[in-house]
């Protein structure tokens, strides 16, 4: 057994995320102690399929926290919070181990089950999930037990990323599972408004309750580390672990989103543009927001999001590799595209590389329109940045509309896509609402502080105490020349995605 004999007071945070697991030692004022990243091994494989095993997940938790409490042995862990992937989900036995791999958020086998939910009437769905039906646990469910009989009666339990790694560390069985209210909206059988399951839509769509864990609040104390998991963690048996929450969940509350009429812009994988408001408004017209709850009780995080936004820039760079694996750095990308205009002389891009989630279109699907002999890899490369700030441009539209006294003044930014100065100009000037990044770019840490600190005692106001702890680094007002000339592209963008998807059915239809 690992003798932990630290003394300086902090929280273990963790984010199981879709490229990998990184954790942090932080004290009660966010200083970050020691920090470690485990890349994650995602399983694609033909059909939409996309799986993580259970196991790999819980070993790099295990390996990145390790790393941390190796390097910092005078730190004291108070407790073990956690956030992680969202809309994908896993089924446990009885004993609380993998009956499943984890069918990743990014996975879309389950887009045919879509048609028997949206038979019960889908803007009633949407009223009472919070949520349109996408690529979520809902259809997922109903995919396991339609196409995978067998395993679905072996499963006790379907629970998410942060939740099965909590039962293993703590010991729990299947009938002790969880799942956090962030991830209600997701779910598919939730009551939004009440936070519980709903006997209607479980009944209808012929789902046991037995199989659905109980709902938890981010801050409660799920158990405490066994012994084995606790060396393997370099940390103290009986530590306690928190429920924790979605990472868009985290990163929100620890981005400081904590009034009604923020904005917050998640640039990572999947490119996330959330706002907080204090009613629940289903977006049952447009079908296009998704209501989350926020960490933070009374208040809503309605969220949209491009399925793999950030990779297609990943994406596009790798393109330019050369056979030694070199190639353009995101810094002379940057610098070629800030010499194109805005709009770049009518190129436009779809980043819907796996069908468009929000409003869901399956046939919507990736593209490039406009090109001409002019345009080079630098006006390619912009289009794509512009296409993302296109599409908030809608999700946008549809928070104004629903919220029509509300000011937005100032995004929030986040992630890798941060970084970029030209990234988050244009999305400045497309919404023609500043953006702002932050001293810490990385919240989900934050936000696993928060909600640790809330658990401890150290504070007991998630808003005074956001507020404390964030602060802006960086603004990027718009610019009303640039904002002018943004007017017309975005008005076409829309277009473009309705004949872009009429193009794929007619070859999908030929095929």
């Amino acid at each position: 057994m690992t003798e932990r004999n630290g003394n300086i007071p902090c929280v273990a945070s963790v984010d199981v995320g879709t490229q990998g697991t990184k954790a942090a030692l932080l004290t009660q004022s966010g200083e970050i102690l020691a920090s470690a990243f485990v890349p994650s091994k995602l399983i694609r494989r033909s059909g939409g399929q996309v799986e993580q095993r259970p196991d790999d997940m819980l070993q790099e938790f295990v390996e990145a926290v390790a790393a941390c409490a190796a390097a910092r042995p005078d730190a004291a862990v108070e407790a073990v919070a956690l956030s992680g992937q969202m809309a994908g989900v896993m089924g446990i036995d009885a004993r609380g181990e993998a009956a499943t791999p984890y069918d990743s958020w990014l996975d879309t086998r389950c887009e045919s089950q879509f048609d028997r939910i949206k038979a019960l009437g889908e803007a009633a769905v949407i009223a009472e999930t919070g949520c349109p039906i996408t690529y979520a646990h809902g259809p997922k469910t109903l995919w396991w037990k339609r196409e995978r009989p067998d395993a679905y009666r072996a499963i006790s339990k379907f629970v998410v990323p942060t939740a099965y790694i909590a039962g293993r560390l703590t010991g729990a069985k299947a009938d002790e599972a969880y799942i956090d209210y962030t991830h209600l909206h997701f779910s598919g059988f939730a009551d939004a408004a009440s936070g519980g399951w709903s006997a209607s839509l479980l009944r209808e769509l012929d789902v046991e309750p037995s199989k659905l864990p109980r709902v938890a609040n981010p801050w409660d104390r799920v158990g405490g580390l066994t012994a084995r998991w606790a060396d393997a963690c370099g940390l103290r048996e009986g530590t306690p672990v928190l429920a924790g929450c979605g990472d868009t969940a985290a990163s929100t509350l620890g981005a400081g989103i904590v009034r009604p009429g923020m904005l917050f812009d998640v640039a990572g994988t999947a490119s996330v543009l959330a706002c907080c408001v204090d009613a629940y408004q289903p977006d049952t017209e447009q079908k296009t927001l998704m209501f989350a709850r926020s960490v933070v009780p009374g208040l809503w995080a309605p969220l949209a999001y491009i399925n793999g936004g950030g990779q297609c820039i990943a994406w596009f760079r790798d393109q330019l590799k050369n056979e030694a694996g070199g190639g353009p750095a995101f810094d002379d990308l940057n610098r070629g595209a800030e010499a194109w205009a805005p709009g770049c002389d009518g190129l436009h891009f779809v980043p819907h590389f796996g069908g468009r989630v929000c409003p869901n279109n399956a046939l919507l699907r990736g593209a490039w329109a406009g090109l001409n002999w002019g345009h080079d890899k630098y006006a390619m490369y912009r289009s794509i940045l512009e296409s993302i700030a296109y599409e908030y441009q809608i999700y946008l539209n549809i928070l104004a509309d629903s919220l029509p006294d509300v000011r937005f003044d100032e995004v929030r930014v986040v992630g890798g896509g941060a970084k970029g100065a030209t990234f988050n100009r244009i999305k400045a000037n497309v919404l023609g609402v500043p953006y702002a990044t932050l001293r810490e770019s990385d919240t989900g840490h934050l936000g696993n502080l928060l909600i640790a600190g809330y658990a401890l005692g150290w504070h007991d106001d998630f808003a005074g105490e956001a507020d404390r702890l964030v602060a802006v680094r960086e603004r990027f007002e718009p610019d009303a020349d640039a904002g002018r000339a943004y007017l017309e592209p975005k008005r076409r963008y829309p277009a473009l995605l309705e004949k872009i998807a009429e193009l794929q059915s007619v070859l999908k239809d030929r095929a």
